[in-house]
This record gives structure tokens, C-alpha cells and sequence, in this order.
């Protein structure tokens, strides 16, 4: 189906905006009935297609990402265990990991010489604790293939607020163009930090936390009833949306950075 679009606008038969239309809609791949990936989702609107992990059978995982591969030429995994690392050994040994995040639950597998474009965005990731940093590793993994620079602070924590400052000072000082606050138990660091910043803040409550409450909902009740403005909110443990919300709002500041400077040359 590409191809034959792709013919009829070089044969002047359709426009370039008719072939781009065209492409959005028939964008769905179908790999047997095993799954249905959306091969057309980064032209279409900008964010990538994550393969998840969780609850496939490894073999499956394996042609899912084959197929992804031959398509897109590139593969986010997330939620990976140690039984999918190791079924999709042979891949990464035949193509780049460009990406493996500390615990190796999220993964970006990339045919050689698949490179992504730099789009000027810049989003700063801050965790509360170190058990946070898988989920902000999710979102800083959707950044990276995003086109964006990403500045992290991990293990800052609300209970010693000292500890915000200098890892904040430095991303205001990079000029971030949003940040992502990732936190468990009462969540209250991304109430914190957004009465310090001018910029979009999105907060991310995770699962960590116990008794009362525990499991991630008081953490996202917090965020949700947080006094400071300028919070949007994921689910809990939603390091991809987050990471994606975060990239998009980065590289649409980062279009007007650019054009802002041609206008002014």
C-alpha cells in the first residue's frame, strides 16, 4: 500500500498532502493476529510505537519487535523481565541498543545506521526516590527517541528539600522546556518543585508506597489535589504517556525557538 502511493505521487497523480493523508490512514500493520502495530503513529502525530512487555510470551515479543524493526527501524520496549532481555538477545546482538535503562525493564533496540533526528527540545526528569528512577527511565526513554536532550536528577526527595535546589538551579539553567516529577508514597514533590518553576510540570505518581493508601493512590490523589498550579497528571506508573506528553510540549517550543530565530536573521 505504501509503495502504490508512493508511485501515484510520483507520477503526479495525487499531491503531497493527499499521499501524506493517505499514509495516516492505512498506517496499521498487521503481524498474523498476534498483534497490530501502529507503524505510521511518529509520522502521523509525533510520538513512537512502544512495544510492552508485560504479560507477552517472549516468543511473541520477538516477532512483534522483528516486525517493528523491518517497519520502523527502531523499537521502544517497556515493562520487560528478565525472560524477554534474554529472548531478545539475538536481535540486539544484530542490530544497536541505544538505549537499556538501569533495572532493563525499558530498552530501544535500532537497525544499524537508524539514527534520529535532534529536534531541540529539552525536558528535565527529577525522581523522589530510587525507586522511582524505572518509571522516569520509561519517560526519559520516550524523550530520547522523541528528538529531545534530557537532563535527569534522580533521588532528590521532599523530606530534605535542600536537596531540590541544585538539580533545579541547573535545569532553569538549561532553559528546560518542561519537567517531569516522578515520586511514590505522598507524592508531594512535584507540589514543591512546581511552586519554584515557570514551566509545564508533569507528575508522576508510582506504585511505590504501602499500608493506607499505598500501591501509588495516595501519591496520585496527592498530585491530583495539588495547591500548585501548572501540574498535569498520568496514572500511576505512566513513565511512557508521561515522557511523551513531556516530548511534545519540548519540541513544539522547540519549532518556535527556531522559527523565532529566522525571523530575527
Amino acid at each position: 500500500m505504501q509503495r502504490e502511493i508512493l508511485e501515484r505521487l510520483a507520477k503526479g497523480e495525487i499531491s503531497v498532502d493527499e499521499a501524506e493523508q493517505t499514509l495516516k490512514v492505512f498506517a496499521v500493520e498487521q503481524i498474523s493476529e498476534l498483534a497490530r502495530l501502529d507503524v505510521g503513529r511518529k509520522i502521523r502525530h509525533g510520538v513512537p510505537e512502544v512495544v510492552i512487555a508485560e504479560g507477552k510470551n517472549p516468543k511473541d515479543l520477538v516477532r512483534i519487535v522483528s516486525e517493528a524493526l523491518i517497519h520502523e527501524g527502531r523499537v521502544i520496549i517497556s515493562r520487560a523481565a528478565a525472560e524477554h532481555i534474554k529472548a531478545l538477545k539475538p536481535i540486539v546482538e544484530n542490530n544497536d541498543l541505544l538505549y537499556k535503562s538501569s533495572n532493563e525493564s525499558t530498552v530501544v533496540i535500532s537497525r544499524k545506521g537508524a539514527g534520529i533526528r535532534d529536534t531541540g527540545g529539552r525536558v528535565g526528569i527529577i525522581t523522589a526516590g530510587t525507586s522511582d528512577i524505572a518509571v522516569a527511565e520509561e519517560a526519559k526513554a520516550m524523550a530520547l527517541e522523541m528528538g529531545c536532550d534530557v537532563i535527569t536528577a534522580y533521588d532528590v526527595g521532599a523530606a530534605g528539600v535542600h536537596r531540590v535546589f541544585q538539580p533545579l538551579s541547573e535545569m532553569i539553567k538549561k532553559d528546560v522546556d518542561v519537567i517531569v516529577v516522578v515520586a511514590g508514597r505522598e507524592g508531594a514533590l512535584p507540589t514543591l518543585i512546581a511552586g519554584m518553576v515557570d514551566v509545564p510540570l508533569i507528575a508522576v505518581p508510582t506504585s511505590y508506597g504501602y499500608g493506607l493508601g499505598g500501591k501509588g493512590v495516595t501519591a496520585l490523589m496527592a498530585m491530583l489535589q495539588s495547591c500548585s498550579l501548572g501540574i498535569a497528571v498520568v496514572n500511576i506508573d505512566g513513565g511512557v504517556p508521561a515522557g511523551a506528553v513531556a516530548a511534545l510540549i519540548a519540541n513544539r517550543v522547540a519549532r518556535y525557538r527556531k522559527d523565532s530565530k529566522k525571523r530575527t536573521h
